[in-house]
């Protein structure tokens, strides 16, 4: 696998940030930290995705409902405690 060189510029703050983590020694470098930081981000982009798609499958499963979005709302909020 290739690979490409991406070079980034960021304030102090987050550099000693970076460093603090390398220093714990789970990462090899700056480098290291930041394809797992893009890694994580990635799963979790992935994870939205699947939990959108599960809700709009519940929606569609629900059915239709023929009253009107006040009147549902009515009904949801006389449902719950501190309505």
């Amino acid at each position: 696998m290739t690979m490409a060189d991406l070079n980034i510029s960021m304030p102090p703050a987050l550099e000693q940030w970076v460093d603090a983590r390398l220093a714990q020694g789970r990462y090899v470098d700056a480098a290291d930290y930041l394809r797992d930081l893009v890694r994580r981000d990635q799963e979790a982009s992935e994870y939205d995705r699947q939990w959108v798609r599960a809700r709009l499958e519940e929606g569609f499963v629900s059915g239709i409902v023929d009253a009107e979005p006040e009147d549902v709302l009515k009904e949801i909020m006389a449902r719950l405690p501190d309505a």
